[in-house]
């Protein structure tokens, strides 16, 4: 019956009934992820000495599977790598307010510097509170408008102004039922998809538009449940040595620091300036707010270690036939996080689900593409680099692409297969985002499978792995796999096995290749992403984002200058 219905949807895409869904080799899936999260890897932390081996067992698995390099007769692409250690002695002074205010590194405050120099100094810096720190001209918001920050220190707030919102209510997403009773089912183009984080919401962003208003510093309350993750986290990530993308120009556009404060830190900040933090949090979570400047100065003054090195994504590719300037791609990391806090005596976080599962779907997709008659657009097939540091080598590629983005179709990103077994559903991060909503919806009836939505959006998901990079300039890119209803044990065993991995052996060296795994579910899965990636290669589609989407402008103009 699924292969009816499959011969029936390809002939209605106008591709061939031979392109229906694949054999997936089940053995390469076994033999790459047993291979790339052995201890002979070291857990592939970029830069180490593993990475070598790495590049070279990729590179022959995707030669061996019949892809051309894809870097100009190359496989690699260069990615140039700093590690900028911070003196842990900082300390934020504040003054001018009703009493010095002094943040203690890692206590009260997580700071760094994305720029490539030795010396972070910021002397007498006007402190002021932008609200959200969001400019979205489609939704009518900015928090800078009527203020210069150029110099100051911006204090702001994580997620997004409606992140208290249980109901997605924003235009390109169908709205709650409550939401659809309370509004006359229109759409609120001022609202930021409720509980569901967009980008403006994630601190990434924050950072950049700070950098983009010319501020000094750009400074985080930090608040666990819109943040999705305890101050620990911070101080664990952000903190101590932070690898970045190493920048010709010193990455002097950027802020001069950036960092978090605590609840109860900025509180106390806030007071000192005769301000009530809660109040103006509420005042900003509504139109029209205007940032507030807080009376007082920041002095900060550190050291930074830099230390430079060059890691690399590989590239394959397989051309196409009669559109061959034209690509879909395909993409999982290579990297973990190499040596880590060891556990009875295991100091290898071997990262077998993530992402060395993620690597064998890239090579399992990559060898049946080749074995089937060529698309007439090209399919690109890439591993990349330093996911675990910030996804630094998909942002590498995108800000310095081999194929133009505006002539990239769009993509499936793979960031851990499915071990647990056949599920019925396919649960979509960021649904409502892009065209690929109406593909994803296809696939999925053809496996007989609904679709769920990502259980907590708030955690802003969809801009936490590799395809956001490429989303984030324009490339509509896939996040979406197996959901938690399993065929055989429901969801509520789904989500026990999640919840498992989550805790014990997620970022840990407990995340060992298991000969026992079900890869049921990851069959099912890449045949899922195939059947899309497939469409995508063989059509003359141009998926965008919906009309209100925060990269609906960029692809429009990549799309243009493509043209």
């Amino acid at each position: 019956m699924r292969l009816t219905l499959a011969l029936i949807a390809v002939l209605a895409t106008g591709a061939r009934a031979a392109d229906a869904p694949p054999q997936i080799p089940v053995q390469t899936l076994k033999d790459v992820t047993q291979t790339l999260s052995s201890d002979a890897f070291e857990g592939r932390a970029p830069t180490s000495a593993a990475e070598p081996k790495v590049i070279a067992y990729m590179t022959q698995r995707f030669k061996a599977a019949g892809l051309q390099p894809g870097n100009h007769g190359k496989w690699t692409q260069d990615v140039p790598m700093v590690r900028v250690t911070a003196d842990p002695a900082m300390v934020a002074h504040f003054s001018g307010g009703n009493a010095p205010v002094d943040l203690a590194y890692k206590t009260d405050i997580a700071l760094f510097s994305y720029r490539e120099v030795p010396q972070t100094t910021i002397a007498n810096s006007d402190v002021v509170f932008v609200g959200y720190g969001i400019v979205a001209p489609e939704k009518g918001w900015n928090d800078y408008a009527g203020i210069d920050v150029r110099g100051k220190t911006v204090v702001i707030l994580v997620n997004d102004p409606d992140w208290k919102t249980p109901t997605v209510g924003a235009c390109g997403v169908e709205p709650a039922p409550q939401v659809q009773a309370s509004s006359g089912g229109r759409c609120d183009p001022t609202r930021f998809n409720g509980r569901a984080m967009t980008y403006y919401g994630r601190w990434t962003y924050k950072y950049e538009e700070a950098a983009r208003q010319g501020a000094a510093a750009a400074i985080i309350v930090h608040d666990t449940e819109p943040a999705a993750y305890g101050w620990g986290v911070v101080v664990s990530s952000y903190t101590g040595s932070q690898i970045h993308l190493a920048a010709a120009n010193k990455s002097m556009r950027e802020t001069q620091a950036n960092g978090w404060m605590t609840q109860d830190a900025a509180k106390r900040l806030f007071a000192a300036s005769g301000k009530d933090l809660s109040a103006l949090a509420l005042a900003a979570e509504k139109p029209g707010f205007k940032a507030v400047p807080l009376g007082l100065k920041m002095n900060l003054n550190f050291a930074n270690k830099l230390e430079y090195s060059m890691s690399h994504n590989i590239v394959g590719i397989l051309p196409g036939t009669t559109k061959p300037g034209e690509y879909v791609l395909y993409s999982a990391h290579w990297d973990h996080l190499g040596r880590c806090t060891p556990v009875k005596g295991d100091d290898i976080c071997n990262g077998a689900l993530d992402n060395a599962s993620g690597s064998a779907g890239l090579v399992a997709l990559a060898e049946v593409a080749a074995k089937a008659p060529r698309t007439p657009r090209s399919q690109v097939f890439l591993s990349v680099t330093a996911e675990e540091s910030g996804l630094l080598g998909s942002r590498f590629y995108a800000e310095h692409p081999i194929y133009p983005l505006g002539k990239t179709v769009g993509g499936v990103n793979m960031d851990g297969l499915n071990v647990m077994g056949l599920t019925k559903d396919v649960s979509v991060v960021g649904p409502g985002k892009s065209d690929l909503d109406d593909y994803v919806a296809r696939y999925a009836a053809l496996q007989g499978r609904r679709i769920t939505p990502e259980s907590n959006p708030e955690r802003g998901g969809y801009y936490r792995s590799d395809h956001f990079s490429f989303a984030k300039l324009g490339v509509p890119m896939l996040d979406a796999g197996a959901g938690e209803d399993l065929v055989d044990g429901g969801t509520a065993k789904g989500h026990a096995l999640n919840e498992d991995y989550n805790v014990n052996r997620y970022h840990k060296p407990q995340d060992e290749y298991d000969p026992n795994w079900n890869w049921d579910g990851a069959v099912q899965d890449l045949q899922f992403y195939y059947g899309i990636g497939h469409e995508l290669a063989t059509t003359d589609a141009w998926p965008n984002w919906k009309a209100g989407d925060e990269f609906r402008a960029i692809r429009d103009k990549s799309r243009a200058d493509a043209k």
